[in-house]
């Protein structure tokens, strides 16, 4: 099939490579959603084995549809036999190879199926587990590859997958980046005027390929940063099992439920643990507390764990209470959403981070955002609903519910003895 694309030179390594995992981190304007989409097509069409499966997923469904599914039909428009399923988002190519489009804000739409190879464009926007969870395992059977493309968004899942691609530069990895001052796809006044009309943290993410530049639109980013760079994010926060440990909820009744684990001593909050489930009822979480061997103290739920379930006629609460659990706090609703976050805000200077069990939550308070508005081109005040959000309504329950370790009066914030346990 001969379709109409000519990739410009620098993408050419791209189209050439033969490793599994390709992790491209490219700037805006550089192309790289029509090329991904054309290695999808080259790949489908020259596809070697039966039936080949492949797939485009962006972070939503909506945004791969407005994008994605014009590029496949334009590209494919020079073979007459390539037969265009709108409802499905499908191409169907003569020698049995399919191309789908998915976004990953329903990921269970991929579950079940195989691939021959995967692209995840703008992967940083993504929740990580599409990839871990959902998209890997369906490249097992067939050893299918997949391409990662985005720009960053900090240092997120993204920014770890592109420092493995270039750690692990073989046959296996493969690392690309193009920042728009080597590129020279955009103009220098171009670039210029693009720098001061965003100013420069989010230029040098969106054109120069920075993971280093904060979150445009984070709520607790400069609170995370400072977190990350005073060390108070580290894999050595040790439990103490002689006193209490409490808990904060975000209670997910058709979506995710969530829990931080957390200790007060002194004047710091040791957060020492994360849990986050699906599709589990209060018996099967209350077994898996019981599971990690914590000695319990208060359980801090949002106020609506005191409603009565619509399946059991009973509430949360008592079901949790049921199942042995004592001391169950309801935080009452906050007077405003920006009143919770700003407490949620003030607390991170007062707590330490274990970086390997709360690797998760730490992850979605990074990326906690605000929702963007197309129409008048600004932040709105609301945050926006996507993975990040259960982890960031628990650590407001916690935030509000918790008697708060911030002295009255501010004084320095002391460095624990980690070494006494």
């Amino acid at each position: 099939m001969i379709f109409p694309y000519r990739p410009r030179k620098l993408w050419l390594p791209f189209h050439m490579s033969e490793a599994r995992h390709r992790v491209a981190v490219a700037h805006r304007r550089a192309g790289k959603t029509i090329v991904v989409i054309a290695e999808l097509i080259r790949r489908a069409c020259q596809c070697p084995k039966p039936d080949g499966r492949y797939a485009y997923v962006a972070p939503y469904l909506n945004q791969a549809k407005a994008i994605a599914w014009d590029y496949i039909k334009r590209l494919c428009s020079a073979d007459p036999d390539v037969v265009f399923h709108e409802t499905e988002l499908r191409a169907d190519f003569p020698n049995g190879a399919r191309i789908r489009v998915f976004g990953a804000d329903n990921a269970d739409a991929l579950r079940g199926l195989y691939f021959d190879g995967v692209v995840l464009d703008e992967v940083g926007d993504m929740d990580p587990r599409v990839w871990t969870d959902v998209v890997r395992p369906a490249l097992s059977d067939r050893r299918g590859w997949v391409a990662f493309a985005g720009t960053p968004r900090g240092k997120n899942h993204f920014y770890d997958l592109s420092v493995r691609a270039r750690a692990m530069a073989t046959a296996d990895w493969a690392h690309w980046q193009l920042k728009a001052s080597e590129t020279r796809f955009l103009s220098e006044a171009e670039l210029e005027d693009a720098r001061l009309s965003m100013g420069e943290d989010a230029y040098e993410r969106e054109y120069e390929c920075s993971f280093a530049a904060s979150v445009e639109g984070a709520f607790f980013a400069r609170e995370m940063a400072e977190a990350e760079r005073s060390g108070r994010i580290t894999p050595d926060v040790p439990v103490r099992w002689d006193l209490p440990v409490n808990t904060a909820w975000d209670l997910g009744i058709d979506d995710a439920t969530v829990i931080w684990f957390f200790q007060d001593i002194g004047r710091t909050r040791r957060i020492i643990d994360y849990l986050e489930v699906s599709g589990a009822g209060v018996p099967e979480i209350a077994r898996m507390l019981d599971e990690k061997g914590y000695l319990y103290g208060d359980h801090f739920m949002p106020h609506d764990a005191d409603s009565n379930q619509l399946g059991t006629g009973e509430s949360i609460r008592r079901t949790f209470e049921r199942c042995g659990f004592r001391n169950v706090r309801i935080v009452p609703r906050a007077d405003s959403l920006l009143s919770a976050i700003n407490a949620a805000r003030l607390l991170i200077p007062y707590c330490w981070f274990d970086s390997v069990t709360c690797a998760r939550g730490i992850e979605c308070l990074k990326q906690y955002r605000r929702e963007w508005d197309t129409k008048r081109q600004t932040w709105r005040e609301r945050p926006l609903h996507d993975w990040t959000s259960h982890a960031a309504d628990a650590f407001r329950t916690l935030a509000c519910g918790a008697r708060s370790p911030i002295p009255e009066r501010y004084v320095p914030l002391e460095v624990p003895n980690f070494g006494v346990v």
